[in-house]
């Protein structure tokens, strides 16, 4: 008998958005939810998911394995958390993930469950979610059920799911040793590893970089970590260039290249350009 095609289910949501609009005026509240959205997009996106529903202030993504729903939830709790706050207030959002046959609703009802049972701010995971973890990505939820008194009505453990300061030390050796690729814009320093394999640029607020020169498209650029390295991948309008320390620049368009060593990146301008939008890079 065959078995069923089983997914990991994560449902996201933004608590309290009603109540938002009493704290907010009524543009303000929907720029605030949708910049949460767009986080949560995109962190999707970077871990292999399919956005299967898309609502006002929730979202139901489909998963292959249950890796990477832990590490887009990670990933998008990060993301929201950290966002300005808009009039004193700051945003969270709350997560569920639960693994089954993606053929039964039951998926998506349990995720919708432990969403709605989460705390602003945290996930929450089935058993059937952990149970399919790789020892490098266990590490990311707890390692007893959950005491949160609003799963006492569900009648099945779950667990936190979250990067607790600390936790990359039990990560084994070959693991915290892999490549690692730097970024830098302006102030501030990212990094494309093993736990966020995908980095975007673009003038859009969701993505990892936000580059405001009107010349870069809303979703520029990406760099994917890759079995044989690190890729930079163009999506633009006025493409990406590619400057490497030692090398004559190079225009990507619509296409893909190899990153080595160390250079910089100009998102529809020149590398070459002093410009503060620059992009520099580094393969630690």
């Amino acid at each position: 008998m065959a078995q069923p095609n089983k997914v990991c289910v994560l449902v996201a949501e933004v608590p309290g958005a009603d109540r938002l609009a009493d704290a907010l005026d009524a543009d303000e509240a929907s720029h605030a939810i949708e910049r949460c959205m767009h986080r949560m997009d995109r962190a999707i996106e970077a871990n292999a998911g399919t956005a299967l529903r898309r609502g006002p202030a929730r979202i139901c993504a489909l998963f292959e394995r249950s890796d990477g729903a832990i590490l887009a939830a990670c990933e998008m709790l990060e993301r929201v958390q950290s966002l300005p706050p808009l009039r004193g207030l700051r945003m969270a959002i709350r997560v569920g993930l639960h693994y089954g046959a993606a053929e039964s609703g039951d998926g998506e009802h349990i995720a919708t469950c432990l969403a709605e049972a989460a705390k602003p701010g945290h996930a929450l995971a089935s058993a059937a979610v952990l149970s399919e973890l790789s020892p490098g990505t266990r590490q990311f939820a707890g390692a007893a059920p959950s005491r949160n008194p609003a799963l006492a009505g569900l009648g099945w453990p779950a667990y936190a799911v979250g990067r607790q300061p600390g936790a990359i030390a039990s990560i084994p050796v070959t693991t915290r040793i892999s490549p690692r690729l730097r970024i830098r814009h302006q102030q501030d320093i990212l990094f494309v590893e093993e736990t966020r394999p995908v980095l975007l640029f673009g003038r859009e607020l969701g993505n990892d970089v936000v580059i405001h020169d009107p010349r870069a498209s809303r979703q520029h650029a990406r760099i994917e970590r890759r079995r044989e390295g690190f890729v930079l991948i163009d999506q633009s309008t006025n493409g990406t260039f590619l400057a490497e320390d030692g090398s004559t620049e190079r225009c990507i368009k619509a296409g893909e290249v190899p990153l080595a060593g160390a250079g910089r990146i100009g998102c529809g301008f020149s590398a070459n350009e002093i410009e503060r939008d620059l992009v520099f890079f580094e393969i630690l």
